[in-house]
């Protein structure tokens, strides 16, 4: 009997990771290799244009590079889901109640979804961050 519960839990975990690693981005059949520099930017607003990686960030999660023009104000706001960063280049600015961040190269930020925050770029270099978001990136302005 201890055996099959070993063996049904076994299976239910394996079950799991199928079914919930591809929403993760985890579960592609495919290597992704694509440098910052050959990437394909498209601009989503003034001042911003990101390089979808995998997924589709504007309907579910997804991997992006994004690229922020000097002196970006992308304002305080929050986004719907958690958002990952990796500075690649130049620097994310980032504030919250907490206070001010400099986000550089090499550094990593979490920003869990509904967290109220204000994010732009160096005022001289911009800033070049890979990110990832667990659904749908959206940016939602607050007052």
């Amino acid at each position: 009997m201890r055996k099959s519960l070993v063996v049904l839990a076994f299976a239910a975990a394996l079950a799991a990771v199928w079914f919930i690693a591809p929403l993760e981005g985890q579960g592609s059949k495919k290597v992704i290799f694509k440098t910052a520099d050959s990437a394909d930017f498209k601009e989503m607003i003034p001042g911003v244009s990101r390089a979808a990686l995998w997924g589709d960030q504007d309907k579910e999660a997804g991997g992006v590079y994004t690229k922020f023009v000097p002196g970006l104000d992308a304002g305080m706001h929050t986004h719907t889901n958690d958002t990952w960063i990796i500075v690649i280049k130049g620097a994310y600015l980032y504030k919250d109640d907490a206070g001010e961040k400099r986000v550089g190269p090499g550094s990593f930020l979490f920003v869990p979804g509904g967290h109220k925050h204000w994010s732009g770029g160096d005022p001289k270099e911009g800033a070049l961050f890979y990110s990832e978001s667990s659904g749908k990136f959206d940016l939602l302005p607050v007052k």
